[in-house]
């Protein structure tokens, strides 16, 4: 099988901070929020907000809109932006590995006939996290929960925070826009 990475990687692009910018435009009463996100990422800058709570907070804004509507829309209009070499290159036993939240992802990943999908637990009504944000070594995890015996054969991420995921594929490729360098 062949694993992937999503944002930067299968998609240009990131999907959480496309969305988030889609949303913007298509819902505007998210922009109420506007001085609670700006505080949010402050603090995520200054180091005194983690991670997971920097976006736990950011995805509050799904609480404001019709998620629904708003995840079949965005995905009408950024699907093109999927890389053509992962097209060409597209499996039946394809696994995709996101630290993105896996209702964002999956239906563009169901639209490409991708089945296996995992990214961070988060509730697509309220943006809480019920569970790790789906990075770096907890992918590994993740991956052998779901795929215990399972071998990868090809490894495909645009960030080496994925190292940990690499080293169990027999080949692992660094995506570069649409490049595909050896790991």
């Amino acid at each position: 099988m062949n694993v992937y990475d999503f944002d930067n990687t299968i998609l240009r692009g990131d999907s959480s901070a496309r969305f988030f910018g889609w949303c913007l435009t298509h819902y505007p009463r998210m922009w109420t929020d506007l001085p609670g996100q700006a505080l949010n990422g402050l603090l995520f800058l200054l180091k005194i907000r983690p991670k997971q709570a920097f976006k736990q907070r950011m995805f509050h804004y799904f609480a404001l809109i019709d998620m629904d509507r708003a995840l079949a829309d965005f995905w009408r209009a950024n699907l093109p932006r999927v890389k053509p070499w992962y097209i060409a290159a597209h499996r039946e036993d394809d696994v995709v590995i996101s630290a993105s939240p896996e209702g964002l992802i999956r239906p563009a990943c169901q639209a490409l006939g991708i089945r296996a999908v995992m990214g961070s637990p988060v509730d697509m009504r309220t943006g809480v996290y019920s569970g790790p944000n789906c990075h770096g070594a907890e992918k590994v995890r993740r991956f052998r929960a779901a795929c215990p015996d399972a071998d990868i054969e090809n490894f495909y991420s645009d960030s080496h925070s994925d190292d940990p995921l690499a080293r169990l594929a027999q080949k692992a490729w660094l995506v570069k826009g649409d490049r595909l360098l050896p790991w």
